[in-house]
């Protein structure tokens, strides 16, 4: 290796996410600054390839690779070396989200990590991107996204990983190359003529002092902290469960196993897997949903099926049910019927059926069934607050634009107010359960002094 081997010097001393491996691989490469004028005709194809940076599939995804050695700022070295600097990737995946015929964007790794500097910013802004555009960012470590390419990675919705793939490496190491023996060979005595006491550690032409050493071994367990807790967040998992691996490298399976990657497949089989998703409706809100930037459906809900509370009183059960259904806005109880016991379990209260959302092409009938649904709600709040001793005139409330939710919280509170509790209801005292509204609450509690006095 020359004295000033390009790579050498651009590497010594910088913190760097990388794996040891290709650490190495770097280091021993023996290639001199005039190596450069061997890749100055091909620089202007890189350039025309990396201002694309992404290609979209016949299925509206976007392709961005992540390939080779990363770096914070490009250069002829970047060129040389196969390298994809920082900048580079977050002009890519930018303009993938943004682009008209992309639905999606789905990263396509094989790096073995790089320096440090520059990655924490890429990854929240690949994070804000995602976000910011409403679309899934999915990965694929094929073969390998390690260190600063796993963190990369990370920021992914769902990660693949090859069969072969590899993972992991969250570890941060940083060179010193000590050349003082070489220099005496050479005949070379340094002598460095500086202002602080700081100036000159770790230059590489004398042995590393040990205030040196404790110096850039605190920058790298900071560094190393920082990614542990950029990792388990964007994994979702423990900052102690991340740290535990100990920078490991992870194959195939042990990397889904281990909680970095989510499926095993290759980049088509995440592809398939990402046209797949796009093309599926979205039945519920939630993480899933809102993770692949669709516009979940929602679908109205389903009568409560609670059951009445068991008491010396047919009525009582349903009272307090109406009071609790009132406050949460649940529909109305069942009037209590004569029963016949025949020794046979009552048939259960058919689900109430699913309404079909109203036709974009008919807005009047859609406005009719806002109406009817309003008017539907009132009367049913009516009926419940009859049951419990509070007259609503439900015609009156439609002709005067009462909404339901003026109507229900009139009703409490009223029900709040009321001082009789045996108008509301006649029961057995029961232990309160944690998740009791205050109105059945004390519905219970002054049924029970009721029955006490009676």
């Amino acid at each position: 290796m020359t004295p000033h081997h390009p790579v050498l010097t651009r590497l010594v001393r910088r913190p760097l996410a990388i794996a040891p491996r290709a650490l190495d691989g770097l280091l021993a490469a023996d290639l001199t600054i005039d190596a450069r004028s061997a890749i100055t005709p091909i620089l202007p194809d890189a350039d025309r390839a990396a201002s694309r940076g992404f290609t979209v599939t016949d299925s509206g995804i976007a392709v961005v690779p992540v390939l080779g050695p990363l770096v914070s700022r490009g250069d002829w070295l970047t060129a040389l070396f196969g390298a994809t600097d920082y900048g580079a990737i977050g002009s890519a995946v930018a303009a993938a989200f943004a682009a008209p015929s992309a639905r999606a964007v789905l990263l396509e790794l094989d790096s073995p990590g790089g320096e440090v500097g520059g990655l924490f910013d890429l990854v929240d802004r690949l994070t804000s991107l995602r976000e910011d555009a409403q679309k899934p960012l999915w990965a694929v470590a094929h073969e390998s996204a390690l260190s600063a390419g796993f963190a990369v990675a990370s920021a992914a919705d769902r990660l693949y990983v090859s069969r072969t793939g590899e993972v992991g490496s969250v570890g941060v190491v940083a060179i010193h190359v000590d050349k003082s023996a070489a220099d005496a060979m050479a005949g070379l005595k340094w002598t460095l003529i500086h202002a602080g006491a700081k100036k000159v550690d770790g230059n590489p032409h004398e042995p590393l002092s040990a205030g040196a050493f404790a110096d850039i071994q605190a920058d790298v367990d900071a560094l190393h902290d920082e990614l542990v807790a950029l990792i388990a967040r964007n994994r979702n998992m423990s900052p102690d469960a991340v740290r535990a691996s100990q920078a490991a490298i992870y194959r195939g399976r042990r990397g889904i196993d281990i909680g970095f990657a989510d499926r095993m497949g290759s980049v088509a089989q995440a592809l398939a897997d990402l046209a797949a998703t796009l093309d599926r409706p979205v039945r519920s809100r939630g993480l899933a949903s809102a993770k692949i930037g669709v516009t979940p459906r929602t679908f109205p809900a389903q009568p409560s099926r609670r059951k009445p509370a068991m008491t010396t009183d047919t009525n009582a059960g349903a009272a307090v049910e109406d009071a609790a259904n009132i406050e949460t806005g649940a529909p109305a109880s069942n009037p209590p019927e004569p029963q016949v016991d025949n020794g046979q379990a009552p048939d259960p209260a058919p689900a109430a059926p699913v309404s079909a959302p109203a036709s974009p092409e008919a807005p009047a009938e859609a406005a009719a069934q806002r109406l009817r649904a309003e008017y539907a709600e009132i009367a049913a709040i009516a009926a419940q607050a009859g049951r419990l001793g509070i007259a609503v005139d439900a015609a009156d409330a439609m002709a005067k634009g009462i909404r339901p939710e003026a109507l229900r919280r009139s009703v409490l509170d009223a029900l709040s107010q009321r001082a009789e509790a045996s108008a509301v209801v006649a029961a057995a005292p029961q232990a309160l359960g944690p998740g009791d509204s205050p109105i059945v609450r004390r519905a219970r509690e002054r049924a029970a002094t009721a029955n006490r006095n009676a």
